[in-house]
């Protein structure tokens, strides 16, 4: 089910996106941005949107979606990823700068 909790996202319950990334990196709960849509997978909307932290990193890649536009900023995290590795791709670094702000 997906719901807007404001003019700037969305949010998508049980995500088959966010449940194959929770897999992959081996969480119980996973949160997915692709666009302006928070793909959540083991959490309620609720229970994300209460966690201030996590609610300031995913909304931080909604921000790099807009700023390189969808397919370019896709392309720009996978690379950073591959090269990189996903806890040092520079994106997730920069949100995860924002979760103590």
């Amino acid at each position: 089910m997906e719901r807007a909790f404001s003019e700037n996202f969305r949010i998508r319950e049980n995500s088959l996106i966010a449940r194959i990334a929770a897999v992959k990196l081996r969480s119980k709960n996973m949160a997915v941005v692709l666009g302006s849509t928070i793909h959540l997978y083991g959490v309620s909307p609720e229970e994300f949107l209460s966690n201030k932290a996590w609610l300031r990193h995913e909304l931080t890649h909604i921000r790099q979606f807009r700023k390189f536009g969808f397919l370019p900023f896709l392309f720009r995290y996978l690379r950073e990823s591959l090269r990189n590795g996903y806890y040092n791709n520079k994106y997730e670094a920069e949100a995860r700068a924002a979760e103590k702000e």
